[in-house]
């Protein structure tokens, strides 16, 4: 990933040093409980774990000659564990190492992910309960519907991360596995035990039965929780645009002093962030089917998997890192207008009350389809009018036989939430 969408801590995680760091500790690890087995010496154990070590230049030479990159860090590593070195990588593939490693990167991308995401979840859930009775228009194919409040559509996004991050730790657990099988996954160089001490010492699952690679649906499960949470994230990016439309301006991006909107136009100030998170989020969501197309490989292994994870893996997790981080701050330090929800709310006249009068006319006896028409009628007179649909009501004679002026009055003032109360509960304290 580039570094304008990238953070250090996460993209350590896909550097060269920490990937052959894990590969050191595995085969550290192997040959440990090689020697405890009697299998190797107890003293080339003890040399491979102090002796040995590695260096990335270096390794990337070797590997220009072996054009192997596991044969490159084998060599590498036993220049510097001199006698006893034949016993490392001893009775293991490249895949047992490579796909190991893999799936620690994974899990410990997967926990930086979850560690933002909290922080996402925690400062939306702060934002939803300041705002919960700031009452704005809701809106439906992008029409003025009924009322709500701010404080639950960021709630109904509360909810929404809430279920991310609980797909998320499924997910990590689904990648976080061990497989220390030998070539095509029989253990017939290797015994199970070995795999079952590193995956103990590295907290991983050993996998139940493997070819000589992991099995690919545990990777493509993971990638494709990673493009659920991507939407996610756009869906929210998707509302701050829309609601912050000159035409609506209900909440704007922050937009500090120094900041610029338009080359050409000084006064723009642009939703670029949200902007910004909707296009990486189509990035995020791009590792999907290829994660899935890993899933089906040659008999016990091929590499075809190997050059797309190389690419997509690093990037996808380092972006969605950074989108959920972004996407904290931009709620963090959005600006709400409560006086442009409320001049919005009354744009058409009290139209939203439309529903409410529908039912009072159905409980006064009128079938649905005469109550229905009713209430359309005076509602269309209103739409590119100036004139009040409360007034228009009150001069209709087939409806003031149902309900008079007075309880019209009631119907028109009453713009209360009754049941947000509940609504907050369930989402809040589950």
């Amino acid at each position: 990933m580039i570094p304008r969408y990238s953070r250090p801590k996460i993209e350590k995680i896909w550097s060269l040093k920490n990937k052959f760091s894990i590969w050191l500790e595995l085969e550290c690890l192997v040959a440990e409980k090689l020697s405890i087995n009697g299998t190797i010496p107890k003293q080339a154990a003890i040399d491979i774990r102090k002796k040995s070590s590695f260096n990335v230049k270096e390794i990337e030479e070797i590997e220009k000659e072996t054009k192997h990159d596991v044969i490159a860090f084998i060599n590498n590593v036993s220049s510097y564990i001199g006698e006893n070195s034949q016993y490392f990588h001893h009775g293991i593939t490249s895949s047992d190492i490579i796909d190991t490693a893999f799936s620690i990167q994974l899990k410990q991308s997967a926990e930086i992910i979850s560690e933002e995401l909290n922080n996402l979840i925690k400062i939306i859930k702060n934002r939803a309960l300041e705002h919960k009775h700031t009452v704005m228009i809701g809106r439906s194919h992008g029409v003025h519907a009924e009322p709500i409040s701010f404080g639950l559509k960021l709630a109904s996004f509360y909810a929404e991360f809430k279920r991310n991050l609980k797909r998320l730790n499924k997910a990590k657990k689904e990648v976080s596995i061990c497989a220390i099988s030998g070539p095509v996954g029989h253990y017939n160089s290797i015994d199970p035990s070995i795999e079952e001490y590193v995956a103990e010492k590295m907290n991983l699952t050993p996998e139940t039965i493997s070819t000589q690679v992991i099995p690919r649906d545990r990777h493509a499960v993971f990638f494709s929780t990673l493009g659920i949470l991507a939407s996610s994230i756009e869906r929210l990016a998707t509302e701050i645009r829309h609601l912050q439309k000159t035409e609506v301006l209900e909440v704007e991006e922050y937009f500090n002093v120094a900041q610029k909107g338009s080359s050409a136009m000084p006064h723009k100030r642009n939703p670029v962030l949200s902007e910004n998170l909707t296009g990486l989020a189509r990035y995020i969501r791009s590792a999907v089917i290829p994660s899935m197309e890993n899933i089906s490989l040659w008999h016990e292994r091929d590499i075809s998997h190997s050059s797309v994870e190389r690419i997509f893996a690093p990037d996808i997790t380092i972006a969605t890192d950074f989108v959920i981080s972004r996407m904290t701050s931009i709620i963090k330090n959005l600006i709400v207008y409560p006086n442009n929800m409320k001049k919005n709310l009354e744009k058409l006249s009290g139209l939203y009350n439309s529903q409410n009068l529908l039912l009072k006319l159905t409980q006064k006896g009128l079938s649905r389809q005469k109550a229905y028409a009713i209430i359309q009628s005076a509602a269309m007179k209103v739409w590119n009018s100036n004139v009040k649909f409360e007034d228009i009501l009150n001069k209709n004679k087939e409806f003031n036989k149902y309900i008079s002026s007075k309880d019209l009055k009631k119907i028109f003032s009453n713009n209360k939430l009754n049941h947000i109360d509940i609504i907050f509960q369930r989402t809040f304290e589950n």
